[in-house]
């Protein structure tokens, strides 16, 4: 269960085309993210899935169906959502409940699954609570809970995490990936966030003005980027990207360096300045004006203790520079 193929799938709102033909296959069990900048169609890509928008050409099949013209209640399928979408007046049992409720599913029943749920997701002691006493992390997890208990085969989640605070999203990050190495059922996330992308998914889909520019775990995407934009996304802080002289040296239109492959110390091939020094405990990112390439970010240990407009000499570490050619692939 829980098995999704993409066959020349589009979209197209009148005479603007959003998801040109694309083709995708997502297996049983995985933890797929969709990633990309705003807009870039990922957003409307999970709801073709999901059967909230219709496909204008292609078929979707799941599990070896077509569900290409199924309604949503039809796919087997369970979303959750950015808003909670929760009701206020009921309480986190019965919210957990409702979807079962209106499936006309026996109480024993609906009580057996709400309780197995809640137990996942660490709400028992609130299932007598309403939303509005909850934290925003608990709410979500009662979304979350909502979907659980429908046994779908497959959970969509549409970035539910951005309405939350940069400790929330690191736990609910957490709870997340746990859950689906509990429930072992296939999980298609999106997000803006290539941090979430990276630390989540088995697999990534990086998406681009609807096209899919390259598909692969977390690490074959960081240690071998298909092009300039994949090398410019994937990656905290950006790779340094270089053209020029410099890129000519190297036999390429443009050259990568990760901040994190670079060594700061004498003998360096570029000599610069520092223009920022961000400590952060076990980091430090600098920003060093380099005269004829621009500014290069660095990311070295946080020992170093450099300020603005030190002076540094910075050498990319051996073996680690990517080179790009004119249409921007990565070259051998």
């Amino acid at each position: 269960m829980g098995k999704i193929t993409l066959s020349k799938v589009t979209k197209s709102f009148g005479d603007v085309t959003v998801i040109p033909a694309l083709d995708l296959n997502i297996d049983n069990g995985e933890f797929v993210v969709f990633v990309g900048p705003s807009g870039c169609g990922k957003s409307t890509l999970l709801r073709l899935i999901a059967g909230l928008e219709d496909t204008s050409s292609g078929a979707i099949a799941i599990d070896g169906h077509d569900a290409t013209d199924l309604p949503p209640a039809k796919r087997g399928l369970a979303m959750v959502f950015q808003s909670y979408a929760l009701y206020p007046h009921m309480s986190v049992r019965k919210n957990i409940a409702f979807p079962l409720k209106m499936a006309g599913m026996e109480p024993a029943q609906i009580e057996r699954k709400v309780d197995g749920a809640a137990k996942i997701l660490n709400l028992t002691n609130y299932l007598d609570r309403k939303p509005g006493q909850l934290s925003g992390g608990q709410r979500q997890r009662v979304a979350i809970g909502r979907a659980i208990v429908r046994e779908p085969a497959a959970f969509l989640f549409d970035e539910p995490l951005s309405n939350l605070d940069a400790a929330l999203r690191v736990s609910m990050r957490q709870e997340i990936t746990e859950l689906h190495q509990t429930l072992k059922t296939t999980m298609i996330y999106v997000t803006h966030d290539q941090v979430e992308a990276m630390t989540m998914a088995d697999k990534i889909v990086v998406l681009n003005a609807g096209r899919i520019e390259q598909v692969g775990s977390p690490l074959e995407l960081y240690r071998n980027p298909a092009n300039l934009f994949v090398a410019g996304f994937i990656g905290s802080p950006k790779m340094n990207l270089l053209a020029g002289p410099e890129a000519a040296k190297h036999g390429a239109t443009t050259m990568g360096v990760r901040p994190e492959h670079i060594d700061v110390g004498p003998g360096g091939i570029w000599h610069g300045v520092v223009g920022l020094s961000e400590h952060l405990g076990s980091d430090t990112f600098l920003r060093v004006d380099v005269p004829e390439l621009g500014p290069i970010t660095v990311r070295t240990s946080g020992e170093l203790t450099l300020r603005h407009g030190d002076a540094v000499s910075l050498s990319p570490q051996p073996g680690k520079i990517y080179r790009f050619g004119p249409d921007g692939k990565a070259m051998a």
